[in-house]
């Protein structure tokens, strides 16, 4: 995306987004990706995983399994205003906004419905298909703020998870007028050669290398940012 040197200093939103990852062959994983519709003003056509802001449903869903430590760690740090509940809330925005454009459902089924949802929030479908979202299983994997001088930025924090946390799918939720026009199962490699963010390249780049190196909660986290028009690499 072309830098628009008149747009405001916007103050970067709270986003999240999760890669679903098909680890049934080790010398080949697959991740889920999805095309955005390009009847989308922004970035149409692209390949993207699923994901958008947090909304405030998000620090009121109850879950079935706490977020490992040392996602919450990292997802505290280098955040004024860190938190806990914080971090909560991002991760569970992963796993709203990714049912909301892809119909899948992660979480449990073991412990029934839960009992009460947030009012008006596409939470109900949860309570609904008797599924507990789950933050367990999750893995926080990186975290990128969009350049200045964007007329959108986002503060994305990258969620990744084994297939096996897909607990339902529900139909009819793709079409050209959705948010996603298609998804697919595909290798890294395969992934990497599509049309597909800048940001999206490098996060396919830090994922394949986390999973050679056995992808353990307790790695770094790799925190993408700039500082005086240059993108800086720290880790978490």
């Amino acid at each position: 995306m072309e830098r628009d040197v008149s747009a405001p200093k916007l103050r970067p939103k709270d986003a999240a987004t999760l890669i679903i990852i098909d680890r049934t062959s080790k010398r080949s994983p697959k991740v889920l990706m999805g095309r955005r519709s390009m009847k989308h003003k922004f970035m149409p056509g692209v390949f993207v995983f699923p994901g958008g802001r947090t909304e405030p449903s998000d620090r009121l869903m109850s879950v079935a399994g706490a977020l490992h430590p040392r996602a919450e760690e990292a997802l505290i740090a280098r955040v004024s205003k860190g938190s806990a509940g914080r971090a909560r809330a991002l991760a569970l925005a992963a796993i709203r906004e990714t049912f909301e454009e892809t119909g899948l459902l992660l979480g449990t089924k073991d412990y029934g419905a839960p009992e009460s949802v947030p009012a008006g929030s596409s939470w109900a479908a949860f309570q609904e298909n008797g599924v507990f979202p789950d933050l367990e299983g999750l893995q926080f994997v990186a975290r990128a703020i969009t350049p200045p001088g964007r007329s959108r930025r986002f503060d994305t924090r990258f969620f990744a998870v084994d297939r096996t946390a897909v607990a339902q799918e529900v139909e009819g939720i793709l079409g050209p007028d959705a948010e996603l026009s298609e998804l697919d199962w595909m290798t890294l490699e395969r992934a990497k050669s599509l049309d597909l963010p800048l940001i999206t390249e490098i996060i396919l780049g830090e994922l394949q290398a986390r999973i050679e190196a056995g992808f353990l909660h307790q790695l770094p986290v790799p925190f993408f940012h700039f500082r005086k028009d240059r993108q800086i690499r720290e880790t978490l």
